[in-house]
């Protein structure tokens, strides 16, 4: 029916399974049209509602998408694909600027803090029923975030920000909702929403963030949440300036059942003040990765909002993982009291090699521009190929080196291909 492949089934949640499971081994690629449901159901024997409904699963489930009278195909990233079917290979000599990894150099060591985290352990084991979150964490990180204008609020521990950020949505919104959310944008997030099974809406951003006047239109249009990254946007490099922040807080209090999500993943490397934008509507959500600045396998980041959110956040946490290692707490913890990151260092030393980049690209001839924070920005109307951009091994102190990455919808295309992981 499709190639080699032949989609089984007598229910939906069969056929269903029989298009994931293919999807899942490969033998369906990323972007693969599939059958139209009264084609597929004369095929099968079966009601054209039974394909309807298993087509509705795979959708809730982000393995496929829809797109009115052009059909159903496979996502572009689904859910269910091993990642080695959608790798852009890099050219050998050239650095990879998609994966979003930190410089190891600029990283802290983290023995010392482990060993004495491990220490504590060994005095004050942890068990079960123990508080999830280690008490001076909490504490520490409560007062970064006052003195950030961060609204008061319970503080949780998740395995990173997207962790974080899933947890949240699953809160409040459910399949078949819409999500605002920053075009262009990061990668992962675009690949978890409809993972979800929820839908996007895109919001455009400038130097400044989010463009108020879109985001009034996405909630008109009836978006549930609102994701907001408010430093280090990704890809653009945007940061929300106190202007926009009172503007976005403006359009916010006219739909107060909005459910707010703050993404400051880029705290600890970015010199740039923070404006968070909460405080303004019912429920809301505010995420500080620790990964960025202190290393990825950390998979750690500090939660924050209003009571709701965070108690239906750590309930349903309790359920699953219960609780993030208290042993990486306790050594985040003696890190933050050490001191052992910079962050004006940091992010001088990232901004550099941003600026070597934009001058080396602007040299090879493709036009650039610079955000305001932590990386550089994407060409406002990429080239028809969808051109990719990588600076060479040497940390783009030479002119960046041009590949050309598949068009949207093909394995390793679109957008995502060149915004860098988090």
């Amino acid at each position: 029916m499709l190639g080699e492949y032949r989609i089984e089934g007598r229910r939906a949640a069969d056929i269903s399974a029989s298009i994931e499971a293919a999807v899942g081994a490969g033998h369906l690629e990323p972007g693969r049209l599939l059958p139209p449901m009264r084609e597929l159901a004369t095929e099968l024997g079966v009601n054209p509602n039974t394909v309807a409904a298993a087509y509705r699963i795979l959708r809730e489930r982000g393995v496929i998408e829809t797109d009115g009278r052009r059909g159903s195909r496979v996502r572009p990233k689904p859910a269910t694909t091993g990642r080695e079917f959608l790798r852009v290979e890099v050219p050998q000599g050239v650095r990879d600027a998609a994966a979003g990894n930190p410089d190891t150099a600029l990283l802290p060591p983290l023995a010392p803090a482990f060993a004495w985290a491990a220490a504590q352990g060994d005095r004050e084991p942890v068990l079960y029923g123990h508080a999830p979150v280690e008490p001076e964490l909490a504490r520490a990180a409560r007062a970064e975030l006052d003195a950030d204008g961060v609204p008061g609020g319970p503080v949780a521990v998740a395995s990173g920000s997207l962790d974080a950020i899933e947890r949240v949505l699953a809160a409040h919104v459910r399949p078949g909702d819409t999500v605002a959310v920053e075009d262009p944008g990061w990668g992962s997030l675009l690949d978890l929403v409809p993972a979800l099974g929820l839908r996007t809406a895109a919001v455009g951003v400038d130097d400044d963030g989010p463009l108020p006047e879109q985001v009034r239109r996405a909630l008109e249009a009836g978006a549930r949440a609102l994701i907001v990254t408010d430093r280090a946007q990704n890809p653009t490099g945007a940061a929300v300036s106190a202007a926009r922040a009172r503007a976005l807080r403006d359009v916010l209090r006219e739909y107060p059942s909005t459910l707010l999500v703050e993404d400051d993943h880029g705290h600890g490397i970015v010199d740039l003040p923070l404006h968070p934008l909460a405080g303004v509507t019912r429920h809301w959500a505010f995420v500080r990765s620790v990964a960025k600045a202190y290393g990825p396998d950390l998979r750690f980041a500090v939660l924050t909002g209003d009571d709701v959110t965070l108690d239906r956040v750590r309930g349903r946490q309790r359920l699953g993982p219960g609780w993030v290692s208290r042993i990486t707490q306790r050594a985040v913890v003696r890190l933050w009291a050490d001191g052992v990151v910079d962050a004006a260092e940091v992010a001088g030393a990232y901004g550099r090699r941003r600026d070597a980049l934009i001058a080396a690209l602007r040299r090879a001839g493709p036009p650039g521009d610079r955000g305001r924070s932590a990386t550089w920005r994407t060409p406002s109307r990429p080239r028809s190929a969808w051109e990719t951009y990588a600076a060479t091994s040497d940390g783009a102190r030479s002119p960046g080196r041009l590949f050309r990455s598949p068009r949207p919808g093909s394995v390793g295309g679109g957008r995502a291909a060149h915004e860098r992981a988090r």
